[in-house]
C-alpha cells in the first residue's frame, strides 16, 4: 500500500512538473512574440503577424489574464493596420473579458476604443453608451487625463445631439479634472477643445456673452501650445460667428478680415478654411441688411468656386445655400432654383439635415403652387422627425446617464458597506492585536519577574557564600595571628634566650667547646631566621580578596567554556577585596556575568578580554570583545545594559559603553575604592 501511495505521489509530481514546464515555455513564447510585435523597427504587417502568433499561444495556455493582455496588444496593432473589421469585435471581447476579470484598466481602454470608433462613424448613441461604460469604471474620484478625455467626447456627442445641459455638465467636469493635473501639450489641446465646446454650447443656447468668454479662454490655451496657430485661427473664426449671430456685425467683420492675411499659414494645414472665411464675410454683410449686392455675391461665388475645386462638399453646400438665399432676396428665381437644388442634393449626399431643411424652405418659397407646398411639407415632416429623433436621443442619453448614476450610487453604497466592513475588521484586528500585546506583555512581565527572583536568589546565595567565605577568612586570619604571636612571643623568645646563653659560653676555653658553641649558635640563627620567615609569611599569607578573585576566575572560565569563547583575564593584587563592600563585589560579579551573556547572545565574538585594575583609588573593570559591535545610541534601552547601568549607579560608580557596528565593544566600569566596607 505504501509503495502504491508513493508511486501515485511521484506520478502526480511528474505530471505537475511537466505541466509547469510546458506552461512556462508557452509564456516565454507569448512574451517573445509580444515584444516583437511592439518593435517599431519592423513594418506593421510583420508586427501584426507576431501579435497574432502571441494570441495563438495564449489560446492554448487558456489563462484569461494572459489572453486579455495579448488581445489588448493585438487591438493596438489592428488599429495601426486600419483593420477595423477585426478591431471592433476584438475590443468587444476585451471588454467582456475585462468585466469578467474585474480589470478596470482593460474595461476603460476597451470601452473608450469602442466609443471612439462609433464616434468616428457617427453612431452617436453607441459611442455615448461605450464612453459612459468607460466612465462607470473610472470612478467618481479618479483624476486622470483619460477620464477627462472621455468626458470631452461624451460632452461633444451630447452637443451634436442638442443635449446641451448634459454636454455642459460633462465638459465642466473634465475641466475640473484637468485643473488638478500638471499642464502638458496634450492637456493644453484638451483645454482648447473643452472651452471651444463650451463656447459652442453657450452659442446654441443663445448665451452669446458667455460664449465669447469661452472662446477667449480657448484662444489663450491655443497660444500656449507649441503648434496652436490653427486652433487659434479656428477659435477666432468661431468668435466672429458669435458676433455675427448676436448682431455685432462690425466686430464680426473685423475678426474675419483679420484672418485673411494669415491665409498662407493656415492654408497648408486646412485649405478649406479660407473659402469658409470668405463665405462668413459675405454672410455677415448679407445678414446686416446693409450691403452691396455685387460685393456679397462675389464673396459667395468665390467661396463656391474654391470649395468646388477642393471637392469640399460641406463648404460647397454652404455656399450654394447662401447664394440661393441671396438670389431669393433679389427675386432671381432661376439662380435661386439652381443653387437651392444643388444644396439639397449635396445635403442628401452628406446627410446634413440642417442644410437640407434650409434648402427645402428656400425652394418652397421660390416655387409657386403645389410644388412649393410639397417642398414646404417635406420641410415640416423633416423638422418634426428631427425633433422626435432629438427627443429620443436625449431620452436615451438620459437613461444611460441614469443607469450610470444609479450604478455609481450602488457602487458608492457598496463602497460604504465595504468601508464599514473594513473598519469593523480593523477594529477586530486591532482588538486581537491589543489582546495579544497584553497577553504577551504579561508573559514578558512574568518572565522578567522570574528573572528578577532568580537574580535575587543568586545574590542571596552569593551573599551567603561571601559571608561564609568572610567567616572562614576571619577564622583563618585569627588562627594565623595566634600562631604568629605564639611563634614570635614563645618560641622565638626562648630561642633568643638560648642563643644568649650560648654566647656566654664563648668565654670558656677550649677549642672544641668554641667550635661546638659556634655550630649551635649558627644552627639557632638558622632556626630563628626560619621561624621569623614563617611568622612573617603566616601574618601576610592571606591576601585580601583571594577568595573573591577565585570566584570571578571560576565564573569567567565556566562561562567562556560554555559559550565557546577564548578569554584573557588580568587582575591586580593590590586591591584588598576584604575591605570592599559585599554589595560592590556582588554588582561587579553580576556586571561581568551579564556582559558575557550579552556578548554570547548578540555579539558573535570569538575572544573576550577582562581586566580588573586599581588606578588612582578607583577600581577599573574593562570588558572587551571582538564581536559585531552595536549602535550605542539605539541599544541603551536594552534590559541588559539598563541592568548594568543601574548596578553601577547603585555603588556610586560610572559605566561607559564604547562600540561601533562591526568593530567590537568595550564596557568600562569605574568604582570608587575607599578601603571601607559597607
Amino acid at each position: 500500500m505504501r509503495h502504491l501511495l508513493f508511486l501515485i505521489s511521484l506520478l502526480t509530481t511528474l505530471i505537475y512538473e511537466v505541466a509547469f514546464t510546458q506552461s512556462q515555455e508557452q509564456l516565454d513564447s507569448i512574451n517573445k512574440y509580444v515584444v516583437l510585435s511592439k518593435d517599431t523597427n519592423l513594418d506593421l504587417k510583420q508586427r501584426l503577424n507576431y501579435s497574432i502568433k502571441s494570441l495563438e499561444f495564449a489560446k492554448t495556455l487558456d489563462v484569461d489574464s494572459v489572453r486579455l493582455r495579448v488581445q489588448r496588444n493585438l487591438s493596438i496593432i489592428y488599429f495601426f493596420n486600419e483593420k477595423y473589421d477585426e478591431y471592433i469585435p476584438l475590443n468587444n471581447k476585451n471588454l467582456i473579458l475585462g468585466l469578467k476579470l474585474k480589470d478596470t484598466s482593460a474595461i476603460t481602454v476597451a470601452a473608450t476604443n469602442l466609443g471612439s470608433y462609433y464616434r468616428y462613424v457617427q453612431q452617436n448613441d453607441s459611442s455615448y453608451f461605450y464612453y459612459s461604460k468607460a466612465l462607470e469604471y473610472y470612478g467618481s474620484k479618479e483624476i486622470s487625463e483619460n477620464k477627462a478625455e472621455a468626458l470631452l467626447y461624451i460632452a461633444d456627442i451630447q452637443q451634436l445631439e442638442k443635449a446641451y445641459i448634459g454636454a455642459e455638465e460633462d465638459a465642466i467636469k473634465a475641466i475640473i479634472i484637468l485643473n488638478r493635473l500638471e499642464i502638458t501639450e496634450d492637456r493644453l489641446q484638451l483645454y482648447w477643445n473643452l472651452y471651444n465646446l463650451l463656447a459652442i454650447i453657450s452659442e446654441r443656447l443663445t448665451n452669446y456673452q458667455q460664449s465669447l468668454e469661452y472662446y477667449d479662454k480657448s484662444i489663450s490655451y491655443a497660444k500656449q501650445m507649441d503648434e496652436g496657430f490653427v486652433y487659434e485661427v479656428f477659435s477666432i473664426n468661431n468668435k466672429a460667428n458669435v458676433y455675427r449671430k448676436s448682431g455685432q456685425y462690425k466686430k464680426a467683420l473685423e475678426l474675419y478680415k483679420g484672418l485673411l492675411p494669415l491665409r498662407p499659414k493656415y492654408e497648408e494645414e486646412d485649405p478649406t478654411f479660407y473659402p469658409a472665411i470668405i463665405l462668413n464675410i459675405g454672410k455677415t454683410k448679407f445678414e446686416s441688411k446693409n450691403y452691396d449686392f455685387k460685393e456679397v455675391e462675389n464673396n459667395f461665388i468665390e467661396g463656391y468656386k474654391i470649395s468646388k475645386s477642393l471637392e469640399d462638399d460641406f463648404t460647397l453646400m454652404a455656399a450654394a445655400i447662401e447664394l440661393s438665399k441671396l438670389y431669393l432676396e433679389h427675386n432671381l428665381k432661376d439662380s435661386t432654383i439652381k443653387y437651392g437644388h444643388e444644396a439639397l442634393k449635396i445635403a442628401n449626399e452628406v446627410s446634413s439635415n440642417e442644410y437640407k431643411m434650409e434648402a427645402l424652405l428656400t425652394l418652397s418659397d421660390v416655387y409657386e403652387g403645389e410644388k412649393g407646398k410639397s417642398f414646404l411639407r417635406e420641410h415640416i415632416v423633416l423638422t418634426d422627425s428631427l425633433q422626435r429623433e432629438e427627443r429620443s436621443v436625449r431620452n436615451k442619453f438620459a437613461r444611460i446617464k441614469y443607469d450610470t448614476d444609479q450604478l455609481e450610487a450602488e457602487n458608492k453604497q457598496i463602497s460604504r458597506e465595504n468601508l464599514y466592513l473594513a473598519i469593523l475588521s480593523l477594529g477586530l484586528l486591532f482588538s486581537a492585536i491589543l489582546i495579544y500585546v497584553v497577553i504577551s506583555q504579561r508573559a514578558k512581565n512574568r518572565k522578567l519577574k522570574l528573572i528578577q527572583v532568580r537574580q535575587k536568589a543568586n545574590e542571596d546565595i552569593y551573599n551567603l557564600m561571601l559571608g561564609q567565605q568572610d567567616k572562614v577568612d576571619e577564622a583563618r586570619a585569627k588562627e594565623k595571628i595566634r600562631v604568629s604571636k605564639e611563634l614570635h612571643d614563645g618560641v622565638l623568645g626562648r630561642l633568643f634566650g638560648t642563643r644568649l646563653s650560648l654566647d656566654s659560653m664563648n668565654f670558656k676555653d677550649g677549642k672544641d667547646a668554641m667550635m661546638t658553641r659556634a655550630n649551635y649558635i649558627n644552627q639557632l640563627k638558622t632556626i630563628e631566621d626560619d621561624i621569623r620567615k614563617i611568622s612573617h609569611e603566616l601574618n601576610t599569607d592571606f591576601v585580601s580578596g583571594t577568595g573573591f578573585m577565585d570566584i570571578v576566575t571560576e565564573l569567567i572560565e565556566n562561562q567562556t567554556q560554555a559559550y565557546g569563547l577564548k578569554h584573557d583575564f588580568d587582575y591586580t593584587d593590590d586591591i584588598s577585596w576584604d575591605l570592599v563592600a559585599n554589595k560592590a563585589k556582588i554588582n561587579i560579579y553580576r556586571i561581568i556575568q551579564e556582559s558575557m551573556q550579552n556578548i554570547y547572545k548578540h555579539a558573535n565574538a570569538k575572544v573576550i578580554k577582562i581586566s580588573i585594575l586599581l588606578e588612582n583609588s578607583v577600581i577599573c573593570l574593562d570588558i572587551i570583545d571582538d564581536g559585531d559591535g552595536f549602535d550605542t545610541s539605539k541599544s541603551k534601552k536594552g534590559i541588559g545594559l539598563k541592568n548594568m547601568t543601574s548596578r553601577v549607579e547603585d555603588i556610586d560608580g560610572k559605566i561607559t559603553f564604547t562600540s561601533q557596528s562591526g568593530s567590537g565593544a568595550i564596557v568600562n566600569v569605574k568604582i570608587p575604592y575607599t578601603n571601607q566596607p559597607k
